[in-house]
């Protein structure tokens, strides 16, 4: 006994001075294991120890000194010393750990797996622990993985992370990965994506992790991938993928990570520094944005080194080709690689962009200074010219040998056509020159093949001029800079478009002619600054419109009417004043087209409306309509899209609101998912309601309608394949509450468009179709989804833009936060809202269906989360009138009562005169604000209506069963168990004293029981909810 008290003391004497500080303990380690070493036998020992470290295991906070020891015992566990029995001390240390792991206590499940964690992480590969140990310690662990703390979560997937890679115990990745996707802690999943090893099923799930919500898990993801996963090792599309999301990152200290892996993990460890071998791991033929970004970073960062001689004259030589030259190019080009003509594309535009932004600074400054920027901006305009071709010629025949060489060069030629923006252009020569290939260029016909049918088909997206829009603004950009004089590049391409539109005019075209001729045809129309400038050139806009452009409308062939529709919304742009004949084919061709069709006439009758007004518009086609009337419209008018010769007559706006009730259109097309005409009329709707202000002429009456379709049209499942319309509307969603100029009307749109989206999603009520039960869940999931996403669009800050200049220390202060509620009338804000779910809900009869008592449960739980303003006391009056026939339609659902309850107690101590009358002009006041017809009875009573008590279900009150609980505490000898804390076991002890108590109670005192039952029922809950956020 006195060897034990000796040890005891000897060791809590250790752990103490452990516990000051890490600088001790190695020494302290040492004199621990003498002390081992020294005494009559290991479980003497043992039992010295583990009483020691008890204290322990009840200390919550995780202080340094507690975060100390733990660490000292988790190295003393872990030494190895073979002339003591350490390995059978590790064994019996993990048992007790074991014991402990599995407690009722938090802080000793906590504390166990930290150890364990701790243990594990520095034993050695040699460590001779048996294998019952280590498949208790795993399965031990597993259990832990599903812990209701987070801490004991983390600290178990640390423990096992050991074991991850090994092929017996393939069911620990599973676990893993089925946790992950369902962890709610940040830190947890953090520790997940730590210790997942590197693999196929692996990588895809840390890279999607680069997208979590919290900052710290996306940057462990990348560091993972840094330190785990070599560049060779990923596919094209996921190193893309990494670059894309991590470059881009909203964080700082994201992109931080991500550039560092960039750098010294694959520019520096896998390419040697070279940023050209980089690109060709990143196919940028196929992600150019990603490797622009990629070489702009490398660029910012000064990590791309020149090397003496290198430019693209070396890929021009003086005499005769060398052996490997291409049969199609000219016997002094050689041809550039995809990677070396985005590389040298990126270099001259950066040293371009810095010489001038030197001239600039330059110019802006004075003295030796500005010197200093003038000899630098002359540097990088030098080097630029070394690395450009010498002469316009030269460059020419680069890019005119890499044209010849086919389409498999297509993507270096584009690359060097940007180049060309480059060259200075004012000697005549030089101009002349280009123009010559300008008009080669613009000659070409589109590549196009024939099928196995033997049918013509055009290569491209069949709008843009060359097939791609990327080419066709390389060639317009070009063609500008070239011709730069004031009407100079119409007055070139027009000509050509006469040559072109010859055979078109006489009706002597084939399909691929009729596409080259009015591809260029919207190249000008997009890149011309007025019609005026394309007056009296070769031919006229006149004959432009109503020569090609109607009668490519009118074409057999869907790409010619496609295209041409693309190109008859391009003309309405430039005009002052669209045309009557050509609003008429857009409208034709919205409602009668196919599908394709219709999206190309939808997106030119929203740009025409947006860029016109929609009332200029409506007055081409009817010079005699009232503005007042358009102003004062409440909805939007029905259109049959059946009679086309009525729908020609309709506004503008009627007609494509009405797009959204043809189910057909909401399909997306076969080469494009993210192409419809609803996802085109949403995105555009979208438009005029952000910028409302500028179409005075849209009745504000229509926000509401059209912010209801909006919400439905994002939260219905047909649009989950609808990429682009989700995240245009996310954005829109996002910026039209707390960004709208005029923020009055934004959130008074969004408190009348509540009920009526509600109505619209709602499944059984108001002539919704139902169905299957699981379609019905569904259905009610999403609308339910929908109102507590209105909910928060109204109760968002309101910011207000940053007109103060940068503070001293150079940082832009952040927008200033308003509170709304000062600034909205209670017809827009919370309170209008309230009263309007309150007459909504109280407009059901008593005997309601299931779907209207679904949709009325619904609607109240909304109306519980709402707060009333002290200052609107007319609206708090109204609301308590009102709350007491609210919570009669809902008395079967006693959670919502008590939540409504709550809410008439606080309307209660709101009103300031509740004794005072309340009239019916006020109530009258009111509801015309709110735009309401609806007879409230004013006599009737304000006070709630009692909840009666529910019956009883017992039957039986003479004897009751004493209920056994099931402990995994308890299981264990308490010989080396890890007391509880003393709060949880006079808890369990009340519980059991209690029922041994009420047991013996006689059958006369069931009153009593009643009352123990919910004091038990309490002391329940105090228990589990006491394991809350300690860690």
């Amino acid at each position: 006994m006195e060897e034990n008290n000796r040890l005891e003391q000897k060791i809590a004497g250790i752990l103490n001075d452990a516990r000051a500080s890490y600088a001790t303990h190695n020494r302290k380690l040492k004199e621990l294991s003498l002390l081992r070493s020294k005494s009559s036998s290991l479980s003497l020992f043992f039992s010295a120890f583990s009483k020691t470290l008890t204290p322990l295991f009840d200390f919550q906070r995780r202080l340094a000194p507690a975060e100390r020891t733990v660490a000292f015992v988790s190295a003393f566990a872990a030494a190895r010393d073979p002339a003591a029995d350490s390995d059978e001390f590790l064994d019996l240390f993990l048992r007790f750990l074991l014991l402990a792991a599995p407690s009722a206590n938090k802080t000793a499940r906590f504390r166990a797996c930290q150890i364990v964690s701790e243990i594990i992480l520095l034993l050695p590969d040699d460590a001779e622990v048996s294998n019952d140990v280590w498949d208790e310690v795993i399965e031990c662990m597993k259990l832990r993985v599903r812990d209701k703390i987070p801490g004991v979560r983390a600290f178990a997937i640390r423990a096992l992370s050991r074991f991850v890679n090994d092929t017996a115990n393939s069911d620990i990745l599973d676990l893993f990965l089925e946790q992950l996707a369902l962890e709610q802690n940040a830190d947890v999943r953090k520790m997940i994506v730590l210790s997942l090893p590197p693999s196929t099923a692996t990588s895809q799930v840390i890279i999607d992790c680069t997208l979590d919500v919290s900052e710290s898990v996306r940057k462990a993801a990348y560091c993972v991938l840094a330190n785990k996963f070599p560049l060779q090792s990923l596919s094209i599309k996921l190193r893309t993928v990494i670059l894309q999301r991590g470059l881009a990152d909203r964080s700082v200290a994201i992109s931080k990570e991500c550039f560092k892996l960039l750098r010294d993990e694959w520019l520096t460890k896998c390419c040697n520094g070279d940023p050209l071998e980089l690109l060709k791991f990143l196919d940028v033929e196929t992600y150019e944005s990603v490797g622009e970004t990629v070489m702009q970073t490398l660029l910012k960062a000064d990590l791309v080194k020149l090397q003496n001689g290198a430019s693209i004259q070396q890929y021009i030589s003086s005499g005769d080709a060398e052996d490997g030259n291409s049969m199609h190019c000219a016997p002094s080009i050689q041809l550039i690689e995809a990677e070396a003509s985005l590389y040298w594309r990126t270099v001259c535009q950066h040293l371009q962009s810095e010489a001038h932004a030197k001239g600039s600074d330059a110019a802006a400054t004075m003295g030796t200074e500005a010197e200093v920027y003038a000899a630098e901006a002359s540097d990088k305009n030098d080097l630029l010219e070394k690395i450009l071709p010498a002469t316009v010629d030269d460059y020419i025949d680069l890019v005119r040998a890499h044209i010849n060489a086919g389409s498999i060069h297509r993507f270096t030629c584009r690359q060097l056509l940007l180049l060309g923006a480059m060259f200075n252009y004012s000697d005549a020569t030089n101009r002349k020159s280009a123009s010559a290939f300008l008009q080669e260029l613009l000659h070409k016909p589109p590549e196009h093949e024939i099928d196995n049918e033997g049918n013509v088909v055009v290569i491209g997206d069949g709008l843009s001029f060359g097939g791609d829009n990327d080419w066709a603004q390389a060639v317009a950009r070009l063609a500008r800079k070239v011709h730069a004089a004031l009407g100079e590049f119409e007055e070139v391409v027009l000509a050509i478009i006469e040559e072109l539109a010859q055979p078109c005019r006489e009706r002597t075209a084939d399909y691929v002619q009729w596409m080259h001729c009015l591809s260029l045809i919207g190249l000008l129309l997009r890149h011309a600054k007025s019609m005026r400038l394309l007056q009296g050139k070769a031919i006229e806009p006149d004959e432009l419109l109503q020569s090609l452009l109607l009668a490519g409308a009118k074409h057999a062939h869907l790409d010619v009417q496609r295209i041409a529709v693309r190109c008859l919304g391009l003309f309405g742009l430039l005009e002052r004043k669209p045309r009557a004949e050509l609003l008429k084919q857009l409208r034709i061709s919205y409602i009668k087209g196919p599908h394709q069709i219709s999206v190309e006439a939808c997106k030119a009758l929203i740009d025409l409306g947006m860029w016109h007004g929609p009332q200029e518009v409506d007055r081409v086609l009817n010079p005699h309509i009232s503005s007042k009337i358009t102003s004062e419209k409440r909805s939007f008018s029905p259109v049959n899209f059946s009679d086309l010769e009525r729908d020609l007559d309709v506004d503008t706006l009627d007609l494509l609101f009405g797009g959204f009730e043809n189910d057909d259109w909401a399909d997306s097309l076969t080469g494009n998912e993210d192409e419809c005409v609803h996802a085109v009329l949403g995105e555009g709707f979208a438009k005029i309601l952000l910028l409302s202000d500028n179409y005075p002429s849209i009745s504000p009456s229509l926000h509401p309608v059209i912010l209801s379709k909006l919400i439905y049209l994002y939260f219905r499942d047909v649009s989950d394949h609808l990429q682009r319309l989700k995240q245009c509307l996310s954005v829109f969603f996002e910026h039209y509450p707390c960004l709208c100029a005029n923020h009055k009307a934004s959130i008074s749109c969004i408190s009348k468009a509540f009920i009526p989206v509600m109505r619209s999603m709602w499944p059984g009520i108001y002539g919704n179709s139902g169905g299957s039960s699981f379609m019905v869940s569904q259905m009610r999931k999403r609308a339910v989804q929908a109102s507590r996403f209105m909910l928060q669009m109204m109760q968002v800050p309101l910011y207000v833009k940053e007109t103060q200049p940068e503070s001293e220390n150079g940082s832009t202060e952040m927008p200033q936060i308003i509170d709304r509620c000062s600034e909205v009338p209670f017809d827009c804000g919370e309170e209008g809202l309230a009263l309007r779910i309150a007459i909504e809900v109280t407009s059901f009869h008593s005997k309601k269906t299931a779907a209207e008592k679904s949709y009325v449960s619904a609607l109240c739980r909304i109306l519980a989360l709402l707060q009333f303003r002290l200052s609107e006391q007319g609206p708090i009056k109204l609301m308590r009138r009102l709350l007491s026939r609210t919570v009669e339609c809902v008395s079967t659902e006693k959670d919502l009562v008590k939540e409504l309850n709550r809410l008439a107690e606080h309307l209660m101590t709101a009103d300031r005169q509740p004794d005072q009358e309340f009239l019916q002009d006020e109530v009258n006041l009111i509801l015309g604000k709110l735009e309401i017809d609806f007879n409230l009875d004013l006599d009737g009573s304000v006070a709630m209506p009692q909840t009666p008590a529910a019956a009883s279900t017992r039957t039986r009150v003479s004897r009751r069963r004493v209920r056994i609980e099931d402990d995994d505490s308890d299981e264990y000898s308490p010989a080396f168990a890890v007391p509880a804390t003393q709060q949880t076991v006079r808890s369990r002890s009340q519980r059991a004293s209690k029922t041994v108590a009420m047991s013996k109670m006689s059958a006369t005192r069931s009153v009593r029981i009643d009352e123990i039952e919910e004091q038990e029922e309490e002391d329940d809950s105090d228990v589990t909810s006491e394991d809350s956020d300690e860690y």
